[in-house]
């Protein structure tokens, strides 16, 4: 029996294909950015992308809850598909020097759950991540975190419309943030 009949045979069938057709949808985007495909990648995003990355501070116990920056606050991140469109054109140019040699990275999504499905053509979805990025011969970063993307189905197939990314690191030892999460 295949995993499509399985879950016609469940009370909650639409919510597994669906939740099947969502980790599909980020395994494929994974290997896009992970095989720099860039120019496809960016057809993933939809026009009005809101890709945010806060800034994360060390609290006390009790006010966890400020741990990240509110949006208008700080962030390594606050940017549109214009904002992408620039920096894979960048990427394009023979000066992306922090690109040259580019990075090898692997980009990792587990626990992968549908949040919400706010209208009928979206879904929100949590997921933690590992972004690992091997650059020149001995240098490697490694980003752990979880984010939170909104997915929207469109005549195209799914399209990012929000991807909120909260990393564990309140230092970042990188050099830089050229990679794509």
């Amino acid at each position: 029996m295949s995993v499509a009949d399985l879950a016609r045979n469940s009370p909650n069938a639409e919510r597994l294909l669906l939740r099947l057709e969502v980790e599909e949808f980020l395994a494929h985007e994974a290997a896009l950015l992970d095989d720099r495909q860039f120019r496809d990648w960016l057809n993933l995003l939809a026009d009005d992308l809101e890709y945010w990355m806060p800034v994360r501070t060390n609290r006390p116990k009790g006010d966890e809850e400020n741990e990240f920056a509110k949006v208008g606050e700080g962030a390594f991140f606050d940017e549109t598909k214009h904002h992408m469109e620039e920096r894979i054109r960048k990427l394009e140019t023979p000066y992306s020097w922090a690109e040259d040699p580019p990075s090898r990275t692997r980009h990792i999504n587990t626990n992968i759950r549908i949040l919400s499905q706010p209208r009928s053509n979206e879904v929100e979805v949590a997921c933690n991540f590992i972004l690992y990025r091997g650059r020149l011969a001995n240098h490697q970063d490694i980003w752990v975190g979880k984010r939170i993307d909104g997915l929207r189905r469109t005549e195209d197939g799914w399209k990012i419309w929000k991807r909120h990314i909260f990393i564990d690191q309140v230092s970042l030892l990188a050099k830089n943030l050229s990679v794509f999460f």
